[in-house]
């Protein structure tokens, strides 16, 4: 088949959640010998340059890189916010080269499928209409109001009435995207029913974010260490590793006080990097390699208390059979059992608790991790889900 992704930031490199996902199938499918072509654009937050692109990763798509800057700024938020009646969050994603350039492509290629990486890609469906018969998927990553729904709750008094704002903007936006694919392909199950709740009728799949099979070592030792990482300009990161350190840091500390937290991701803002200034507390800022930073650590946290969709981390994490302490909202989509793949806990004590346990017993955490590393292999094959994205291409497409 001849599939043509489109997506709102370069899918190279895969750092964060969203380029992970995006590129995992995208290279999944390029290795069933299908003919991939990405529309990406580049934007001024995860720039990068054709040099960048790896000569093999170029052999099995073609990539073509759109400038579309995407830029974030107070007065491009006042303008929207009293002039327009689209969320910020899609605005800065409409662009007349974009438009250009996937038009030219349309009217010299031929393609099958078309599949939208995202909320964002919607408004260039009438684009893919005009120019194309092809099969439009949309890839649902995640309910996007429900990221700013949330973090509206719990935000400050300030931010609160803008949030509220923006998440019902996003809700409109994102109930009135729906029907205009032909399939819809959310990455959690969740999702996908809450979708067909907010009135999809169409046809929909759940793909979620896979991840490559690798041999991992589960002999290590335990040590005082636990670890985290992601991206430090994403909300609903800051604001859960915020909630960490000063709800449940202290609390490992007073029992375990030789314990060191480990911080890795990229662009966190001065005045986070200020709040991690703490006892035993080691910011490293972004490493040049995720996978090894997992490798290195035993423990690892994701305390999450707002976003939406799938913490892709949280699968890399498991994959390495790491044994793990989230919050329900952190593996929300992800049908684990507590305690028995990774440990859930909402309320700080708890939460404290379990890292505590892990840190004190290495056959716990062998145990854990095993069950993981198992749980994903079983569900989160890239291999497998590609294979099954693309039968129902095939079915469509009759």
């Amino acid at each position: 088949m001849n599939i043509l992704f489109l997506t709102n930031k370069a899918p190279y490199p895969p750092k964060d959640g969203g380029s992970i996902a995006t590129f995992g199938l995208m290279n999944a499918i390029a290795q069933q010998d299908h003919n991939v072509t990405v529309l990406a654009m580049n934007t001024a937050k995860h720039h990068i340059t054709p040099f960048e692109i790896p000569e093999d990763v170029k052999a099995k798509m073609a990539m073509h890189l759109v400038e579309v800057p995407a830029h974030i700024s107070v007065q491009g938020l006042l303008k929207n916010l009293f002039f327009s009646k689209l969320p910020y969050n899609a605005e800065r994603f409409i662009s007349r080269r974009y438009k250009k350039k996937l038009a030219q492509l349309l009217q010299h290629l031929d393609f099958d499928v078309i599949q939208l990486e995202g909320l964002y890609l919607i408004p260039y469906v009438p684009i893919i209409r005009k120019y194309s018969k092809a099969l439009i998927a949309y890839r649902s990553h995640n309910l996007e109001y429900e990221i700013w729904e949330r973090s509206a709750e719990k935000a400050s008094f300030i931010k609160k009435p803008y949030l509220k704002i923006l998440s019902k903007r996003l809700k409109s936006f994102e109930i009135n995207s729906i029907n205009q694919y032909d399939l819809l392909v959310s990455i959690t199950e969740r999702d996908r029913l809450k979708t067909i709740e907010l009135g999809n009728t169409k046809d929909s799949i759940t793909i979620p974010s896979g991840v490559e099979s690798k041999v991992v070592d589960l002999s290590k030792e335990v040590k005082n260490e636990l670890a985290f990482i992601g991206a430090l300009d994403w909300y609903p990161n800051q604001e859960g590793l915020l909630w960490f350190v000063e709800n449940c840091w202290n609390k490992i500390l007073e029992k375990r006080p030789d314990t060191k937290l480990f911080i890795a991701g990229r662009n966190a803002p001065d005045w986070f990097v200020e709040k991690l200034k703490l006892p035993n507390l080691v910011y490293l800022g972004e490493v040049e390699d995720a996978y090894q930073f997992m490798h290195d650590y035993q423990v690892l946290i994701a305390p999450l208390l707002s976003g939406s969709g799938m913490r892709v981390k949280l699968i890399e994490g498991m994959a390495q059979a790491k044994p793990m302490v989230t919050t329900k909202i952190g593996c929300e989509g992800i049908p684990v059992d507590n305690e028995k793949q990774l440990y859930v806990a909402d309320h700080p004590d708890d939460f404290a608790d379990y890292c505590l346990l892990l840190l004190g017993s290495s056959e716990k955490c062998k145990t854990i991790g095993e069950n993981a590393f198992e749980f994903v292999n079983a569900n989160y094959n890239n291999k497998s889900l590609s294979k099954k994205l693309i039968e129902r291409f095939v079915q469509l497409s009759k």
